[in-house]
């Protein structure tokens, strides 16, 4: 698995128990703790550490823009996991500097999350939400 692939995963755990206790623990803890176990000595800390606070910070612009491009779906009724592979790929898809994470790659992490954790139906939601986001982009912002 690569770094940054497995840096995703352990934001993924991280926001998902964060989000299971209701917002309850501190998601630095959380992500240490993981990173520590699960991902010892991994080649690019700083990245984990910048996405986490970066969902953090943007998460009620990135919530609403969920709400936006799933009208159907109430945000507490998304599947956990599908919430926070959203949340992540949508901070990396508008966020994020383009040139260390291009869009396209954080829409493709997101489909593999989703493929590997997500429920029957999680790809395809995933990549709908995504992809209804990347249409509405600016030219300038999709390179």
């Amino acid at each position: 698995m690569a770094t940054r692939h497995l840096v995703r995963t352990m934001i993924l755990q991280t926001l998902y128990e964060w989000d299971f206790y209701h917002q309850k623990p501190d998601p630095e803890k959380i992500l240490a703790r993981n990173l520590e176990e699960f991902a010892p000595g991994i080649d690019e800390p700083d990245f984990a550490w910048k996405i986490l606070k970066g969902v953090l910070k943007h998460r009620e612009a990135i919530d609403k823009i969920i709400v936006k491009a799933a009208p159907e779906w109430p945000l507490l009724r998304i599947a956990a996991i599908d919430r926070n592979i959203l949340r992540i790929g949508l901070y990396e898809l508008l966020y994020a500097n383009p040139e260390e994470v291009p869009p396209k790659v954080a829409i493709n992490e997101s489909i593999e999350m989703a493929k590997n954790y997500g429920g029957p139906n999680s790809v395809k939601f995933v990549n709908g939400v995504l992809g209804t986001v990347f249409r509405e982009m600016t030219p300038e912002t999709k390179t």
